[in-house]
């Protein structure tokens, strides 16, 4: 099988192949190559994403020949939780360990109607965004696809979404690993976005395979809309994401032309804001279903703020089916940077509002334990690799 992810989480035991990462092409592969016939991927893989099961010996429907095979030469390994934060507005973040000493931050984000899980694709992050607190944190390793998935498997067992493994329940986990999806009443986590450390444009196969996970319908069955890449721009691999990968977009712009963008989001010199945007409308190009896309603009003082700068903003996007996102700045230790004043803020959505957008301010979400935008460091050991 040939594969472009590295799934091995741990290097404890190193010979054994972890199926976490692995989508339904995959996993058809590998059981191929042990001569199995394909419809064994399609039950380990419910077992895995939708039931939570971590040991071959819980699968029963699978024989137990086959259940020992799979034991002596793979495993299902998670990251560990070494910290859980909870906020006051009910966010949580969890800290996971992953090899070598790195860890990674996972957030989750309760609301009354959804409820989102925002996913790391990186140790750290290599595109230097002076706003950023994640990114003057360095850059250390891509995740693997099995280090992103586990992120939605950890969130959704330390959640209680898995089925219940009460001896009582497995004639009916039995029957639905064999037919049924996840219900979708029960669940907590209905949005994934990649906004967490890294750019996963930068992670573009080992994100991919995650996504074809979080979408597929016998693992976790979440919808193309409620799945949401967060890129600084990285324009190659955004026309290409069109070819592979269907979900929506959040384009982290934070600047309405080139010499305020390159000072804060340094990806800018190489792929400036044309580049950037002509790459949008390849992706929405005759795809009547994608509406809209997200601009992200995190509101920094003095900086990008002004109401000349809400009119550029207007101009520059009025070709494009957008909504836009303004995210107060959370200021960190020695950044540069301060918020907006709310006033300011308001006038400036009022600008945009009255251009004929949908402008709304993000609600802070996890600040007072350092969940919020641009606030995930991570522990990361590197921080000298830098992508310009």
């Amino acid at each position: 099988m040939n594969s472009n992810s590295n799934n091995t989480i741990s290097e404890s035991s190193p010979a054994k192949i972890n199926l976490l990462g692995y989508d339904l092409a995959h996993m058809k592969a590998f059981f191929s190559e042990m001569g199995e016939k394909p419809f064994r991927a399609v039950q380990v893989l419910k077992w895995i994403h939708q039931f939570g099961v971590d040991d071959f010996a819980q699968m029963s429907n699978v024989s137990q020949a086959l259940r020992k095979k799979l034991a002596d030469i793979a495993e299902i390994k998670a990251p560990e939780i070494i910290m859980e934060q909870k906020a006051g507005d009910g966010t949580i973040k969890w800290l996971m360990r992953l090899d070598g000493g790195n860890s990674i931050e996972t957030v989750f984000i309760p609301e009354d109607n959804r409820g989102t899980l925002c996913v790391s694709s990186q140790v750290g992050c290599a595109l230097d965004c002076g706003f950023c607190s994640t990114a003057k944190q360095g850059f250390n390793r891509n995740l693997s696809s099995a280090e992103i998935i586990a992120q939605l498997w950890v969130a959704n067992r330390t959640l209680n979404q898995f089925a219940s493994r009460d001896e009582d329940d497995l004639a009916v986990e039995k029957k639905s690993a064999l037919s049924g999806v996840q219900d979708s009443k029960r669940r907590v986590i209905t949005n994934v976005v990649l906004m967490g450390m890294g750019e996963p444009l930068l992670n573009f196969d080992n994100v991919v395979e995650a996504i074809h996970l979080m979408l597929e319908d016998h693992a976790y069955g979440l919808s193309k809309r409620r799945v949401t890449i967060s890129t600084a721009g990285v324009v190659p691999a955004l026309k290409r994401l069109r070819e592979e990968c269907d979900v929506s977009l959040a384009i982290s712009l934070h600047a309405p032309n080139d010499k305020i963008r390159d000072q804060i989001v340094p990806l800018n010199k190489k792929y400036p804001i044309k580049e950037l945007l002509d790459a949008c409308q390849y992706y929405f190009k005759g795809d009547t279903k994608k509406k809209q896309f997200t601009i992200e603009y995190v509101m920094l003082a003095g900086i990008n703020d002004s109401e000349t700068n809400a009119r550029e903003l207007a101009a520059l996007l009025k070709k494009l089916p957008c909504k836009i996102n303004l995210i107060p700045f959370n200021p960190f230790p020695d950044s540069e940077f301060a918020c907006s004043k709310i006033q300011t803020i308001n006038r400036f959505k009022d600008i945009l509002y009255k251009a004929g957008y949908v402008a709304v301010v993000r609600k802070t979400r996890g600040e007072d334990i350092d969940a919020a935008c641009g606030q995930l460091a991570g522990k990361v050991i590197d921080k000298s690799r830098r992508v310009i």
